[in-house]
């Protein structure tokens, strides 16, 4: 594998919170992670808001590991995005990340995440005031999925993006009517890759390191980014820097319930617990088998409790 390779760790909202950053990033092999986003309508927020989608501002932007952290930003109004792009910066983001990926109902019809991809006019004004709008060593980075419903709007788009001065374009390989349904549309990335010149981040199945190899064959790409595959599996940035087989998820879990208990309480803790349980339980049958005989606990002592010692359940 080249030493180039670089992994992202994916924006998912109500999953990758400052906890999960925290934990991935304690692991190792991720080179950067992305916020959860910020939803911008017409105003900028308080500084408050933005302390709490990333609370890495008060660690100059970086997990506890030293991982830098980009602060997202999804909206469909340029002017909005560029002004909290500038205050995310003034708080010590050291990168602006813009979604229009994002392919929830909600956020599409309130103008915002892989809405906009049907308009490369619009992609290219919202890319290019955010840029504008912060200084020129802060990175701008996008993400997108190959289109609103027509996967070949994404070259259309990649090039507006390019020439509104992003750094780096992350391509998630579908559509937004194809929502998370397999394959992932990986042919794509060479034909965007053939017409725009800033780095490519590939996206989109990769649940181990098959897939990875598989992904990095077609694209040809060095950067790659993983989410719902570093759910299931933390350690598959580790296993693919280093082609470890080392999984022991179970260690994890007593972890990552406590961190969350003294983040936001332990029945937040206990149910992102849970939700965690049930990714991995999607390509382990182990974890299945222990998420059934937990779920239903109600009470997050005795769910601490039971978790204390995953092997012996």
């Amino acid at each position: 594998m080249s030493n180039n390779v670089k992994l992202y760790l994916a924006p998912m909202e109500g999953v990758v919170d400052w906890t999960m950053r925290r934990l991935l990033t304690r692991i190792g092999g991720i080179d950067q992670c992305v916020t959860e986003f910020l939803r911008v309508t017409d105003l900028v927020y308080p500084t408050h808001i933005f302390y709490k989608n990333c609370p890495e501002l008060h660690t100059q932007s970086k997990t506890e590991s030293g991982t830098p952290v980009f602060l997202q930003l999804l909206g469909g109004q340029a002017e909005p995005m560029a002004l909290n792009a500038i205050r995310a910066v003034e708080l010590g983001a050291c990168g602006i990340d813009i979604n229009f990926g994002c392919p929830a109902k909600t956020v599409n019809r309130h103008d915002g995440g892989a809405a906009i991809l049907k308009s490369c006019h619009r992609v290219f004004d919202i890319t290019q005031a955010v840029r504008n709008a912060v200084p020129k060593h802060i990175p701008v980075t996008v993400k997108i999925r190959l289109g609103y419903d027509n996967p070949e709007s994404c070259i259309e788009n990649s090039l507006a993006i390019q020439q509104a001065g992003a750094n780096r374009l992350t391509v998630h390989c579908r559509t937004k009517t194809n929502g998370y349904t397999p394959p992932a549309y990986w042919e794509w990335i060479p034909r965007i890759k053939e017409q725009v010149s800033i780095p490519i981040v590939a996206n989109g199945e990769i649940w181990n390191i098959d897939d990875f190899k598989k992904c990095l064959k077609e694209t040809e790409c060095e950067h790659f980014m993983i989410g719902r595959g570093a759910l299931a599996n933390p350690f598959i940035f580790k296993q693919i820097k280093n082609f470890s087989d080392q999984n022991n998820w179970k260690n994890l879990i007593p972890d990552f319930y406590d961190m969350s208990s003294d983040y936001r309480g332990p029945r937040f803790a206990m149910i992102r617990t849970k939700q965690w349980m049930r990714s991995i339980a999607f390509k382990d049958d182990e974890a299945l088998n222990i998420f059934n005989q937990i779920k239903t606990i109600e009470i997050p002592e005795l769910f601490r409790s039971k978790i204390q010692d995953l092997n012996q359940i």
